[in-house]
């Protein structure tokens, strides 16, 4: 059992080092984390290619319609011995009415906007992506660096067990133990870890640093902005004012609304008109006409165009009411949980970490002296580790619930370091 549990350790310990960093450190802050994302973010490079495309179909609507012109020569006629002779020239310009090219100009137009909204939600989207990951590694490092002492610790005590074992000064059972909380630490630190890298591997992406970079986030004192500081009905206004999926589905009513109007011109025809010349003419030589031509709207009318424009101002109607429904929902739920985790937080003592920590130090002195049992400093380890966990989760979770509100209301109201 001795022997299973000691390579059941070190297989473990191999693992945990296997997952260790063994390349360049990079030590960001989350402002230098946002500035090499805004610069180097293949997502929103894709994305702003997107806005040159919809400016590049306004200067397309822009453009009038090319005139057409046409040439005939004669090549065979009965009874005429030059019919090479005889030639042919017309032109042509078609005449857009009832004002579908400024329509189609201010259609384009609403598009670029639109481009620029999803632009601006991706860059919203990422950033909170970004933080997400930045403040989680951050967080489960501090966690880390609790197992690394613990871990640390009970090899030592684990190997004095062992010498004390070998001498015959205490049971087998209590070296047993020691290995067993030693095993349990090792699968919890290496799982912890797994996550960290998973979490890592998403930053680098978002700044495009080296996969061979191990990330180390820098974060300043703890001076995040209280929630009841800031107004709910500020917050919500705020949603309002700059969420930019919101901002889409409003252009998303104005260009449907639009287009309705386009669609009932086009029931409208146009116009084309003509020059033609006519070299060895029936009604005479060099003969010049002009011309005017247009549809006769009979059955054609856009009918059908028309009823699914009015349909998709209906449907996107709707759509912007679900979106303030959400938009209200968010910014409701998410204020509600910072301030639940604001409150948790606040109530923690300061200096619950320090004493903590200086208690658990006296802990390992007093159990070498023996003035207490292995099972009550084992316990108190556990106690340690479990309580800082706790609290490192506790700051983890209210700084996303911060980055929460940010994201929900569109502004960076919390967490500027």
């Amino acid at each position: 059992a001795i022997l299973l549990l000691q390579i059941g350790c070190i297989a473990t310990g191999a693992t945990a080092s296997a997952q260790s960093p063994v390349s360049d450190t990079l030590k960001l802050t989350v402002k230098q984390a946002e500035d090499q994302f805004l610069k180097n973010n293949l997502s929103l490079i894709i994305q702003r290619y997107n806005i040159d495309n919809a400016s590049a179909q306004v200067i397309t609507a822009r453009l009038f319609q090319n005139p057409e012109f046409n040439f005939a020569n004669g090549i065979h006629a009965t009874g005429v011995s030059n019919v090479f002779s005889e030639q042919q020239f017309g032109i042509s310009q078609l005449f857009s009415t009832a004002g579908k090219r400024n329509k189609n100009i201010q259609l384009a137009k609403i598009g670029v906007e639109q481009a620029r909204y999803q632009f601006f939600d991706l860059l919203r989207t990422l950033k909170f992506t970004l933080r997400n990951d930045f403040y989680t590694i951050y967080y489960q490092q501090q966690s880390a660096r609790v197992y690394d002492e613990e871990i640390g610790s009970l090899s030592k005590t684990l190997t004095v067990f062992k010498q004390q074992y070998t001498k015959g000064n205490i049971a087998q059972k209590e070296v047993l133990r020691i290995q067993s909380q030693l095993y349990s630490l090792q699968t919890e630190y290496n799982s912890l870890l797994s996550g960290i890298d998973t979490t890592q591997n998403e930053l680098k992406l978002l700044i495009k640093a080296s996969p061979n970079t191990y990330i180390e986030p820098q974060v300043s004192p703890d001076n995040q902005q209280e929630v009841a500081q800031v107004p709910y009905q500020q917050l919500l206004d705020s949603a309002y004012a700059n969420r930019y999926d919101l901002k889409y589905t409003k252009a998303a009513v104005d260009y449907n609304n639009l287009n309705l109007k386009l669609q009932k011109a086009t029931a409208v025809p146009d116009v084309s008109l003509s020059f033609n010349y006519d070299k060895l003419g029936s009604y005479g030589d060099n003969f010049m006409s002009a011309g005017l031509a247009f549809s006769l709207p009979f059955f054609n009318r856009n009918q059908g165009g028309i009823r699914q424009a009015r349909i998709a101002i209906d449907q996107s109607k709707v759509q912007l009411q679900s979106q303030q429904d959400q938009v209200e929902s968010d910014v409701a739920t998410n204020y509600k949980g910072a301030v639940r985790l604001e409150k948790l937080y606040n109530s923690f003592d300061p200096q619950f970490k320090d004493d903590f920590t200086h208690l658990i130090q006296e802990v390992f002195k007093n159990y070498e002296k023996h003035n207490i049992s292995m099972l009550e400093f084992l316990d108190f380890y556990d106690s340690y580790k479990t309580n800082t966990l706790q609290l490192n989760n506790l700051q983890l979770n209210r700084t996303l619930s911060l980055e929460q509100l940010n994201y929900a209301t569109g502004t960076p109201f919390f967490n500027q370091q």
